[in-house]
């Protein structure tokens, strides 16, 4: 297996891209293509002691680069030898198995649907980050790719939310539930009644669990293992919940640094907070999977580490194996509205 690595994409490249892509190949076993400034890419494989490894970690030349101050929509058509555009290119011409980028989402996800395409019948791919709860994870769908959503949409994330659910996170009959302002059937507006009513069809049918509208006391108390909804809200939603938990995490720290009583407390406790932290922790997850593009791209963490980077090409091997994108693709006629062909 072979994933596509955007080495000057994200704050700390290309060092730590490729610091993480060589661990990754020790480590996984995987071989990679690091697409970026040839020089600079070749200096960071020679202080990590890599530069002999040409047959496993291969370099391909990209002299531009996708920034946060580029427009997201023109993006990569504009820097057609950006490392993100080049990558994407390989992808698509069946060079590699996926694609990693830490670079600028929202670049990220245009270039994925225009030069990568859609699962064809999708309407929009989605953004699907595996929050940290429960035995298995929650996943949320959509946390930002389509702030406008129509029905229709919903329907769709919830069979693509359900099928990675189920292969990835290891669901055996994931539950769905839509983001709502109560749990009621008759709660919110227009696009909340009618997604309703289609993923009740669904769930009559037998093809998802949907198990009803879920609120955001909900979530992570375990009321749904994916949780559809509108991007704005997702996100709305993702944001604050990765506050909150700075913001826990910071309050804990002083709480247990407040008194030498509190100090030892903390000494007996620290393997335990150790392994809260790291449950927390965005460097574990690596990525997140933009589902519904034809073949894996994994958006990792724009300020993301080594560790990180090791984590989202894990992600991406696994979504790979998995076979996500084939289960979307054998059920398409059922995630579209009765109405069409």
């Amino acid at each position: 297996m072979r994933i596509i690595i955007d080495a000057m994409g994200g704050d700390n490249a290309p060092g730590e891209i490729v610091k993480g892509a060589v661990r990754a190949h020790r480590e996984l076993g995987v071989s990679v293509t690091l697409v970026g400034r040839a020089e600079e890419v070749r200096a960071c494989l020679e202080r990590e002691g890599a530069a002999e490894e040409a047959d496993a970690i291969e370099i391909v030349d990209a002299r531009e680069v996708v920034t946060m101050e580029d427009d997201p929509s023109t993006a990569t058509r504009r820097k057609k030898d950006s490392s993100m555009t080049v990558a994407l290119n390989l992808l698509r011409d069946g060079k590699g198995d996926a694609v990693v980028s830490a670079g600028s989402t929202g670049a990220l996800l245009t270039g994925a649907t225009l030069i990568v395409k859609r699962i064809r019948g999708i309407r929009r791919a989605a953004m699907a980050p595996v929050l940290p709860a429960g035995e298995h994870g929650i996943m949320l769908i959509d946390c930002g790719a389509n702030v406008e959503c129509t029905a229709e949409y919903l329907l769709q994330f919830a069979y693509m939310g359900s099928f990675y659910a189920k292969k990835m996170m290891g669901c055996d009959n994931p539950r769905v539930g839509l983001l709502n302002v109560g749990t009621e059937d008759n709660k919110g507006g227009d696009l909340q009644h009618a997604a309703f009513a289609l993923l009740r069809q669904a769930h009559e049918e037998g093809r998802i669990n949907f198990v009803g509208n879920v609120e955001g006391t909900g979530v992570f108390a375990g009321a749904a293992d994916v949780v559809v909804t509108d991007g704005f809200t997702g996100n709305v939603l993702l944001k604050a919940t990765e506050g909150t938990i700075k913001f826990l995490m910071n309050s804990l720290k002083g709480v247990f640094y407040k008194s030498t009583k509190n100090k030892l407390a903390a000494a007996v406790l620290k393997n335990d907070l150790k392994e809260m932290k790291k449950s927390m922790d965005v460097n574990e997850v690596g990525g997140t999977a933009f589902v519904g593009i034809s073949r894996p791209v994994i958006k990792a963490h724009g300020a993301s580490d080594a560790a990180c980077i090791f984590s989202a090409v894990r992600q991406a091997i696994a979504f790979v194996d998995a076979g996500v994108i084939g289960d979307i693709e054998r059920n398409i006629e059922y995630m579209k509205l009765k109405t069409e062909s």
